[in-house]
Protein backbone atom coordinates (compact mmCIF):
# COMPACT_ATOMS: atom_id res chain seq x y z
CA UNK A 1 0.00 0.00 0.00
CA UNK A 2 2.72 2.09 0.66
CA UNK A 3 4.70 1.55 -2.39
CA UNK A 4 1.13 2.63 -4.18
CA UNK A 5 0.75 5.72 -2.31
CA UNK A 6 4.12 6.75 -3.36
CA UNK A 7 3.85 6.28 -6.65
CA UNK A 8 0.70 7.86 -6.99
CA UNK A 9 1.83 10.79 -5.30
CA UNK A 10 4.63 10.91 -7.93
CA UNK A 11 2.17 10.31 -10.84
CA UNK A 12 0.41 13.58 -9.75
CA UNK A 13 2.68 15.06 -9.74
CA UNK A 14 4.50 14.39 -13.09
CA UNK A 15 0.68 15.05 -14.11
CA UNK A 16 0.74 18.46 -12.55
CA UNK A 17 4.02 19.15 -14.09
CA UNK A 18 2.79 18.12 -17.31
CA UNK A 19 -0.39 19.90 -17.49
CA UNK A 20 1.72 23.26 -16.50
CA UNK A 21 4.29 23.16 -19.09
CA UNK A 22 1.61 22.57 -21.19
CA UNK A 23 -0.29 25.44 -20.17
CA UNK A 24 3.05 27.29 -20.77
CA UNK A 25 3.17 25.78 -24.39
CA UNK A 26 0.02 26.83 -25.37
CA UNK A 27 0.73 30.57 -24.28
CA UNK A 28 3.76 30.60 -26.28
CA UNK A 29 1.98 29.22 -29.44
CA UNK A 30 -1.13 31.04 -28.52
CA UNK A 31 1.89 34.35 -28.33
CA UNK A 32 3.03 33.49 -31.75
CA UNK A 33 0.31 33.08 -33.63
CA UNK A 34 -2.03 36.38 -32.20
CA UNK A 35 -1.50 38.25 -35.09
CA UNK A 36 -1.83 36.19 -37.72
CA UNK A 37 -3.99 37.19 -40.32
CA UNK A 38 -6.99 34.45 -40.02
CA UNK A 39 -7.30 34.21 -36.16
CA UNK A 40 -6.66 38.04 -35.28
CA UNK A 41 -10.31 38.91 -34.86
CA UNK A 42 -11.01 35.85 -32.93
CA UNK A 43 -7.55 35.89 -30.90
CA UNK A 44 -8.60 39.67 -29.97
CA UNK A 45 -11.78 38.93 -28.43
CA UNK A 46 -10.78 35.98 -26.43
CA UNK A 47 -7.18 36.63 -25.14
CA UNK A 48 -7.99 35.42 -21.92
CA UNK A 49 -8.23 31.43 -23.31
CA UNK A 50 -4.56 31.17 -23.61
CA UNK A 51 -3.03 33.80 -20.93
CA UNK A 52 -3.47 34.80 -17.31
CA UNK A 53 -6.06 37.18 -16.52
CA UNK A 54 -7.60 38.63 -13.78
CA UNK A 55 -11.20 39.42 -13.69
CA UNK A 56 -13.49 42.85 -12.84
CA UNK A 57 -16.78 42.29 -11.90
CA UNK A 58 -19.70 43.83 -13.61
CA UNK A 59 -20.74 47.04 -11.89
CA UNK A 60 -24.52 48.19 -12.70
CA UNK A 61 -24.34 50.76 -15.56
CA UNK A 62 -26.85 53.54 -16.45
CA UNK A 63 -28.96 52.38 -19.51
CA UNK A 64 -28.04 53.73 -23.10
CA UNK A 65 -30.47 55.54 -24.76
CA UNK A 66 -30.40 55.04 -28.45
CA UNK A 67 -31.90 57.40 -31.33
CA UNK A 68 -29.77 55.54 -34.96
CA UNK A 69 -29.18 57.73 -37.51
CA UNK A 70 -27.27 57.45 -40.78
CA UNK A 71 -23.68 58.63 -40.12
CA UNK A 72 -21.21 60.34 -42.92
CA UNK A 73 -20.58 58.64 -46.19
CA UNK A 74 -17.24 60.53 -46.80
CA UNK A 75 -14.65 62.40 -44.98
CA UNK A 76 -11.72 64.25 -46.59
CA UNK A 77 -8.18 62.92 -45.43
CA UNK A 78 -5.16 64.41 -47.20
CA UNK A 79 -7.11 66.40 -50.21
CA UNK A 80 -9.11 63.73 -51.13
CA UNK A 81 -12.77 62.30 -50.24
CA UNK A 82 -12.62 58.89 -49.10
CA UNK A 83 -15.66 56.53 -48.45
CA UNK A 84 -16.15 55.54 -44.41
CA UNK A 85 -17.51 51.91 -45.09
CA UNK A 86 -14.29 51.30 -47.14
CA UNK A 87 -11.87 52.40 -44.47
CA UNK A 88 -13.46 50.26 -41.91
CA UNK A 89 -13.02 47.32 -43.82
CA UNK A 90 -9.73 48.24 -45.30
CA UNK A 91 -8.63 48.60 -41.31
CA UNK A 92 -10.47 45.59 -40.44
CA UNK A 93 -12.84 47.21 -38.16
CA UNK A 94 -14.47 45.04 -35.16
CA UNK A 95 -16.98 47.55 -34.13
CA UNK A 96 -17.81 51.13 -34.19
CA UNK A 97 -19.85 53.18 -31.67
CA UNK A 98 -20.69 56.67 -32.43
CA UNK A 99 -21.82 58.86 -29.75
CA UNK A 100 -23.79 62.29 -29.64
CA UNK A 101 -25.40 64.43 -27.18
CA UNK A 102 -26.52 62.01 -24.49
CA UNK A 103 -27.50 58.99 -26.98
CA UNK A 104 -25.53 56.33 -29.07
CA UNK A 105 -26.41 57.21 -32.96
CA UNK A 106 -24.32 54.74 -34.22
CA UNK A 107 -23.76 51.31 -33.10
CA UNK A 108 -22.54 48.26 -35.69
CA UNK A 109 -19.52 44.86 -35.36
CA UNK A 110 -18.36 43.85 -38.40
CA UNK A 111 -16.16 40.56 -39.32
CA UNK A 112 -18.88 38.03 -37.40
CA UNK A 113 -18.15 39.54 -33.69
CA UNK A 114 -21.41 40.65 -31.83
CA UNK A 115 -22.23 43.58 -29.12
CA UNK A 116 -20.84 40.96 -26.38
CA UNK A 117 -17.32 40.22 -27.58
CA UNK A 118 -14.75 41.61 -25.13
CA UNK A 119 -12.38 43.34 -27.14
CA UNK A 120 -8.61 44.04 -26.20
CA UNK A 121 -7.82 47.67 -25.53
CA UNK A 122 -4.28 47.55 -25.96
CA UNK A 123 -2.51 50.95 -25.36
CA UNK A 124 -5.92 52.56 -25.03
CA UNK A 125 -5.63 51.10 -20.96
CA UNK A 126 -3.10 53.67 -20.22
CA UNK A 127 -5.85 56.59 -20.33
CA UNK A 128 -7.66 54.18 -18.18
CA UNK A 129 -4.87 54.22 -15.52
CA UNK A 130 -4.26 57.77 -16.26
CA UNK A 131 -7.65 58.64 -15.13
CA UNK A 132 -7.31 56.64 -11.79
CA UNK A 133 -3.74 58.21 -11.24
CA UNK A 134 -5.32 61.65 -10.95
CA UNK A 135 -8.10 60.09 -8.50
CA UNK A 136 -4.96 59.00 -6.46
CA UNK A 137 -3.54 62.51 -6.81
CA UNK A 138 -6.68 64.36 -5.48
CA UNK A 139 -6.94 61.95 -2.75
CA UNK A 140 -3.65 62.95 -1.41
CA UNK A 141 -2.03 59.28 -1.40
CA UNK A 142 0.94 61.07 -3.81
CA UNK A 143 1.98 64.85 -2.52
CA UNK A 144 3.28 65.88 -5.87
CA UNK A 145 3.44 64.61 -9.58
CA UNK A 146 6.99 66.45 -9.61
CA UNK A 147 8.19 63.56 -7.07
CA UNK A 148 10.82 60.77 -8.69
CA UNK A 149 9.40 57.51 -9.09
CA UNK A 150 11.79 56.32 -6.98
CA UNK A 151 10.26 58.18 -4.32
CA UNK A 152 7.80 55.60 -4.40
CA UNK A 153 9.17 52.51 -5.70
CA UNK A 154 12.79 52.09 -4.32
CA UNK A 155 13.58 49.09 -6.36
CA UNK A 156 13.84 51.29 -9.32
CA UNK A 157 16.85 52.76 -8.28
CA UNK A 158 20.17 52.23 -10.27
CA UNK A 159 17.56 52.04 -13.48
CA UNK A 160 16.60 54.01 -16.31
CA UNK A 161 13.94 55.57 -14.08
CA UNK A 162 16.05 57.11 -11.48
CA UNK A 163 16.03 60.47 -11.31
CA UNK A 164 12.65 60.35 -13.26
CA UNK A 165 9.71 62.48 -12.26
CA UNK A 166 5.86 61.09 -11.86
CA UNK A 167 5.11 63.72 -14.73
CA UNK A 168 8.09 62.73 -16.92
CA UNK A 169 6.78 59.11 -17.00
CA UNK A 170 3.12 60.24 -17.37
CA UNK A 171 3.97 62.60 -20.36
CA UNK A 172 6.09 59.96 -22.03
CA UNK A 173 9.28 61.27 -21.61
CA UNK A 174 10.87 60.02 -19.14
CA UNK A 175 14.77 59.68 -21.07
CA UNK A 176 14.54 55.24 -21.15
CA UNK A 177 15.42 53.78 -24.19
CA UNK A 178 12.68 51.75 -25.46
CA UNK A 179 11.78 50.16 -28.86
CA UNK A 180 8.27 50.16 -29.27
CA UNK A 181 8.44 48.58 -32.86
CA UNK A 182 6.40 45.57 -32.86
CA UNK A 183 7.76 44.57 -36.43
CA UNK A 184 11.24 43.67 -34.46
CA UNK A 185 11.34 40.42 -33.31
CA UNK A 186 14.21 41.66 -31.22
CA UNK A 187 12.59 44.97 -29.93
CA UNK A 188 12.08 45.94 -25.88
CA UNK A 189 7.57 45.48 -26.74
CA UNK A 190 8.11 42.36 -28.06
CA UNK A 191 10.50 41.39 -25.76
CA UNK A 192 8.26 42.19 -22.63
CA UNK A 193 5.18 40.05 -24.65
CA UNK A 194 7.45 37.32 -24.21
CA UNK A 195 7.59 37.89 -20.43
CA UNK A 196 3.70 37.24 -20.81
CA UNK A 197 3.93 34.12 -22.69
CA UNK A 198 7.34 31.94 -21.37
CA UNK A 199 6.45 33.43 -17.70
CA UNK A 200 8.33 36.67 -15.46
CA UNK A 201 7.56 39.69 -14.13
CA UNK A 202 5.99 43.26 -15.16
CA UNK A 203 7.84 44.51 -12.07
CA UNK A 204 10.80 42.70 -12.63
CA UNK A 205 11.37 43.83 -16.40
CA UNK A 206 10.47 47.74 -15.82
CA UNK A 207 14.22 47.04 -13.98
CA UNK A 208 15.91 46.22 -17.08
CA UNK A 209 15.56 48.98 -18.93
CA UNK A 210 18.19 51.74 -19.17
CA UNK A 211 18.49 55.60 -19.61
CA UNK A 212 19.34 57.28 -22.96
CA UNK A 213 18.63 61.12 -22.58
CA UNK A 214 17.91 63.78 -20.27
CA UNK A 215 14.22 63.55 -19.32
CA UNK A 216 11.61 66.28 -19.82
CA UNK A 217 12.99 66.86 -22.90
CA UNK A 218 12.00 64.40 -26.13
CA UNK A 219 8.73 62.80 -26.18
CA UNK A 220 9.31 59.00 -26.77
CA UNK A 221 6.75 56.57 -26.20
CA UNK A 222 7.79 53.90 -23.78
CA UNK A 223 4.88 51.84 -22.73
CA UNK A 224 6.56 50.18 -19.73
CA UNK A 225 6.31 53.91 -18.67
CA UNK A 226 2.99 53.06 -17.47
CA UNK A 227 3.75 50.19 -15.90
CA UNK A 228 6.03 52.24 -13.64
CA UNK A 229 3.18 54.88 -13.04
CA UNK A 230 1.10 51.24 -11.70
CA UNK A 231 3.63 50.75 -10.02
CA UNK A 232 3.92 53.78 -8.05
CA UNK A 233 0.01 53.67 -7.36
CA UNK A 234 0.42 50.52 -5.65
CA UNK A 235 3.19 51.74 -3.08
CA UNK A 236 1.24 55.46 -2.50
CA UNK A 237 -2.16 53.51 -2.14
CA UNK A 238 -1.40 50.27 -0.19
CA UNK A 239 -3.65 48.63 -2.25
CA UNK A 240 -3.51 46.43 -5.24
CA UNK A 241 -3.69 48.06 -8.54
CA UNK A 242 -7.24 46.13 -9.61
CA UNK A 243 -8.84 46.76 -5.69
CA UNK A 244 -8.36 50.62 -6.40
CA UNK A 245 -9.04 50.40 -9.48
CA UNK A 246 -12.32 48.51 -9.22
CA UNK A 247 -13.04 50.89 -6.23
CA UNK A 248 -12.53 54.24 -7.44
CA UNK A 249 -12.93 54.20 -11.12
CA UNK A 250 -14.88 50.58 -12.78
CA UNK A 251 -17.27 50.71 -10.04
CA UNK A 252 -18.54 54.14 -11.08
CA UNK A 253 -18.24 53.56 -14.41
CA UNK A 254 -20.97 50.89 -14.47
CA UNK A 255 -20.18 48.22 -17.07
CA UNK A 256 -22.70 45.54 -19.08
CA UNK A 257 -20.64 42.28 -18.15
CA UNK A 258 -17.51 40.99 -16.71
CA UNK A 259 -14.32 42.63 -17.67
CA UNK A 260 -10.67 41.57 -17.47
CA UNK A 261 -7.25 42.51 -17.50
CA UNK A 262 -4.26 40.13 -19.47
CA UNK A 263 -1.57 39.65 -16.14
CA UNK A 264 1.43 37.94 -15.25
CA UNK A 265 2.57 35.05 -13.68
CA UNK A 266 1.98 36.55 -10.26
CA UNK A 267 -1.53 38.44 -11.39
CA UNK A 268 -0.55 41.69 -11.90
CA UNK A 269 -2.45 43.23 -14.42
CA UNK A 270 -0.95 44.29 -17.56
CA UNK A 271 -1.95 48.39 -17.14
CA UNK A 272 -0.01 49.61 -20.31
CA UNK A 273 -2.51 47.68 -22.75
CA UNK A 274 -4.05 44.43 -21.12
CA UNK A 275 -8.07 45.34 -20.68
CA UNK A 276 -10.57 43.43 -21.96
CA UNK A 277 -14.28 44.81 -22.14
CA UNK A 278 -17.28 45.38 -24.42
CA UNK A 279 -17.03 47.95 -26.94
CA UNK A 280 -19.62 49.72 -24.82
CA UNK A 281 -17.94 49.86 -22.14
CA UNK A 282 -15.32 51.25 -23.61
CA UNK A 283 -17.58 54.30 -24.24
CA UNK A 284 -18.67 55.09 -20.65
CA UNK A 285 -14.67 56.17 -20.09
CA UNK A 286 -15.19 58.36 -23.25
CA UNK A 287 -18.36 59.81 -21.83
CA UNK A 288 -17.10 60.78 -18.48
CA UNK A 289 -14.27 62.46 -20.25
CA UNK A 290 -16.76 64.35 -22.61
CA UNK A 291 -18.39 65.31 -19.17
CA UNK A 292 -15.08 66.76 -17.75
CA UNK A 293 -15.11 63.63 -15.30
CA UNK A 294 -18.94 63.60 -14.20
CA UNK A 295 -20.39 60.04 -14.07
CA UNK A 296 -24.19 60.18 -12.86
CA UNK A 297 -23.83 63.93 -11.25
CA UNK A 298 -20.99 62.27 -9.00
CA UNK A 299 -17.03 64.35 -9.82
CA UNK A 300 -15.27 60.66 -10.22
CA UNK A 301 -12.43 61.99 -11.93
CA UNK A 302 -11.36 65.91 -10.89
CA UNK A 303 -11.56 68.16 -13.82
CA UNK A 304 -7.98 69.75 -13.52
CA UNK A 305 -6.68 66.23 -13.83
CA UNK A 306 -8.49 65.95 -16.81
CA UNK A 307 -7.74 69.18 -18.19
CA UNK A 308 -4.05 68.63 -17.86
CA UNK A 309 -4.24 65.04 -19.34
CA UNK A 310 -5.86 66.50 -22.43
CA UNK A 311 -3.51 69.71 -22.99
CA UNK A 312 0.50 69.23 -23.68
CA UNK A 313 1.98 71.70 -21.71
CA UNK A 314 5.36 71.78 -23.22
CA UNK A 315 7.04 72.45 -27.03
CA UNK A 316 8.26 68.69 -26.93
CA UNK A 317 4.62 67.81 -26.42
CA UNK A 318 2.42 69.48 -28.62
CA UNK A 319 1.00 68.23 -31.97
CA UNK A 320 2.82 68.78 -35.20
CA UNK A 321 6.37 67.53 -36.93
CA UNK A 322 8.80 68.49 -34.19
CA UNK A 323 12.31 67.30 -33.55
CA UNK A 324 12.18 66.61 -30.06
CA UNK A 325 9.00 63.63 -30.76
CA UNK A 326 8.91 60.43 -31.84
CA UNK A 327 5.19 61.43 -32.83
CA UNK A 328 3.03 64.29 -34.78
CA UNK A 329 0.19 63.93 -32.50
CA UNK A 330 0.63 65.51 -29.02
CA UNK A 331 0.98 64.11 -25.73
CA UNK A 332 -0.63 64.58 -22.30
CA UNK A 333 -0.92 62.75 -19.49
CA UNK A 334 -1.97 59.37 -20.99
CA UNK A 335 -3.91 60.59 -24.29
CA UNK A 336 -3.16 61.33 -27.24
CA UNK A 337 -4.07 65.12 -29.30
CA UNK A 338 -4.61 65.06 -32.91
CA UNK A 339 -2.94 68.60 -34.48
CA UNK A 340 -5.67 71.34 -35.11
CA UNK A 341 -7.42 70.39 -32.11
CA UNK A 342 -10.62 71.74 -30.81
CA UNK A 343 -11.41 70.54 -27.70
CA UNK A 344 -10.37 66.93 -29.14
CA UNK A 345 -8.25 63.93 -27.52
CA UNK A 346 -7.80 60.14 -27.92
CA UNK A 347 -6.85 56.62 -26.03
CA UNK A 348 -5.27 54.91 -28.75
CA UNK A 349 -4.00 51.14 -28.76
CA UNK A 350 -2.29 49.61 -31.66
CA UNK A 351 -4.21 47.58 -34.59
CA UNK A 352 -6.86 50.12 -34.59
CA UNK A 353 -8.25 50.80 -31.20
CA UNK A 354 -9.72 54.32 -30.46
CA UNK A 355 -11.92 56.14 -27.88
CA UNK A 356 -11.91 59.79 -29.59
CA UNK A 357 -13.38 62.34 -27.46
CA UNK A 358 -14.72 66.13 -28.79
CA UNK A 359 -15.80 68.34 -26.10
CA UNK A 360 -16.80 71.00 -28.72
CA UNK A 361 -19.19 68.78 -30.42
CA UNK A 362 -20.61 66.62 -27.98
CA UNK A 363 -19.35 63.55 -29.38
CA UNK A 364 -17.45 60.32 -28.44
CA UNK A 365 -16.47 57.40 -30.92
CA UNK A 366 -15.21 53.92 -30.02
CA UNK A 367 -13.92 52.06 -32.42
CA UNK A 368 -12.45 48.25 -32.14
CA UNK A 369 -9.88 46.94 -34.87
CA UNK A 370 -7.94 43.87 -35.99
CA UNK A 371 -5.83 45.87 -38.48
CA UNK A 372 -2.80 43.82 -39.39
CA UNK A 373 -1.97 46.54 -41.82
CA UNK A 374 -1.76 49.35 -39.27
CA UNK A 375 1.95 49.99 -39.78
CA UNK A 376 1.65 50.46 -43.46
CA UNK A 377 3.11 54.05 -44.87
CA UNK A 378 4.44 55.05 -41.79
CA UNK A 379 2.11 54.37 -39.70
CA UNK A 380 -0.61 56.28 -41.88
CA UNK A 381 -3.57 54.32 -40.23
CA UNK A 382 -4.20 56.88 -37.03
CA UNK A 383 -4.19 59.75 -38.87
CA UNK A 384 -6.90 58.65 -41.77
CA UNK A 385 -9.01 57.19 -38.37
CA UNK A 386 -9.14 60.85 -36.71
CA UNK A 387 -9.98 62.47 -39.65
CA UNK A 388 -12.40 59.88 -40.51
CA UNK A 389 -14.02 60.67 -36.97
CA UNK A 390 -14.09 63.99 -37.68
CA UNK A 391 -15.64 64.02 -40.95
CA UNK A 392 -18.63 61.87 -38.65
CA UNK A 393 -18.76 64.38 -35.52
CA UNK A 394 -19.25 67.50 -37.77
CA UNK A 395 -21.58 65.73 -39.95
CA UNK A 396 -23.80 64.03 -37.10
CA UNK A 397 -23.62 67.59 -35.40
CA UNK A 398 -25.24 70.02 -38.15
CA UNK A 399 -27.94 71.37 -37.33
CA UNK A 400 -28.33 70.15 -33.93
CA UNK A 401 -26.50 72.95 -32.12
Amino acid sequence: MKLIRAVSIVMIVLLSAVLWQWQKISQVYYAATLFWPHSIVDNFSNMDRAFNSVKLQQHQAKPWVYEFEEIASNYQFRESERSVNEFLERSNTTALIVFHQGKIRFEQYYLGTTANDRRISWSMAKSYLSALFGIAVAEGHIRSINQPVTDYVPSLLGTGYQDVTIKQVLQMSSGVAFNEDYGDFFSDINRFGRTIAFGGTFDDFATTLDNERVPGTYMHYVSIDTHVLGMVLRAATGQTYLDYFEQKLWSKLGSESNAYYVADDTGEPMVLGGLNMMSRDYLRLGVAFLNNGKIQGEQVIPVQWIQASTIPDAAYLMPGKRENSDHVFGYGYQWWVPEESEGEFFAWGIYGQFIYINQNLDTVIVKNSANTQFMDNDFNDPYETIEMFRGIARDISKGKK
